[in-house]
């Protein structure tokens, strides 16, 4: 039995090539929260806390039932040609809740916290360039938001919150290797886009101003922090923060060969 799960983006999930994915919305959050859990119990008063948040219904323990009834009979009819093994051997029923019972492998959300966890540390040892790649092969596994297509409760909201605040810290590590790697020609049609879909947040405009200083684009570079000093001004009231504006006169006054304060690399 091959079974293939990806929640960082739409939800997908095959069993032997075949979606086992329902229609229905809430089968399907079930199915995600279990997916993000491969191999874990997850109990019954999560799940149904995902689906009705704090307010089930009287007939939510046997409405669940159903639901999990219906996961089963598409998991069945995948393994149609899979002898020996059924949806209760996948979609396994425990004392406290369910278990999807499956290689945590098989899920994009496990390979990629495996992946960034390997490039997180990379990062730690200063290899720039075993970082620079694994934190590539992670991001890579992304296909949108986490979960885009579904409706989420609340414990879903928070493991997407989660995912997607960590593709965030991994993309503005993976840059900052590229970055200490000399690879600032090749990162300015990447930022430009990142400063444009994230224009309040420093680490990309940061990265921005180096990679284009680095590139011989001063006027670009200053007019970089401009955009974003305006954008937090008018929008937050407030003004970047002190690493930002030193980077900003290094830049301004020709001493940015130097280290600026704060930063981990050289401009």
């Amino acid at each position: 039995m091959r079974v293939e799960i990806n929640v960082l983006g739409p939800l997908e999930v095959n069993v032997d090539g075949v979606s086992v994915v329902p229609t229905a919305s809430k089968p399907s959050q079930l199915l995600a929260i279990l997916a993000l859990n491969a191999g874990r119990v997850v109990t019954a008063r999560l799940l149904t806390e995902e689906i009705w948040a704090s307010h089930p219904p009287r007939t939510g323990v046997t409405t669940l039932h159903t639901y999990i009834l219906k996961l089963r009979r598409n998991l069945d009819l995948a393994l149609a040609g899979d002898a020996g093994l059924t949806a209760k051997d996948i979609l396994v029923t425990r004392r406290a809740g369910y278990l999807l019972n499956v290689e945590p492998t098989a899920v994009d959300a496990i390979r990629y916290e495996q992946l960034s966890t390997a490039g997180r540390q990379a990062v730690n040892e200063g290899d720039h360039e075993t970082a620079s790649r694994m934190l590539a092969e992670a991001l890579r596994l992304w296909r949108g938001p986490a979960l885009a297509d579904l409706p989420i409760g609340p414990p879903l909201a928070i493991e997407a919150m989660r995912l997607d605040e960590n593709r965030l810290g991994d993309l503005h590590l993976r840059i900052e290797a590229d970055l200490r790697l000399g690879r600032h020609h090749q990162l300015l049609g990447e930022l430009a886009t990142l400063c444009v879909r994230y224009p309040m947040l420093e680490n990309f405009c940061v990265q921005q101003m180096i990679a284009l200083y680095r590139s011989g684009r001063q006027s670009q570079a200053l007019a970089a922090y401009h955009r974003l000093r305006k954008e937090m001004v008018e929008q937050l009231g407030v003004e970047p923060s002190p690493r930002v504006r030193q980077l900003h006169h290094a830049i301004l006054t020709g001493q940015a060969a130097a280290e600026a304060p704060n930063m981990v690399y050289n401009v």
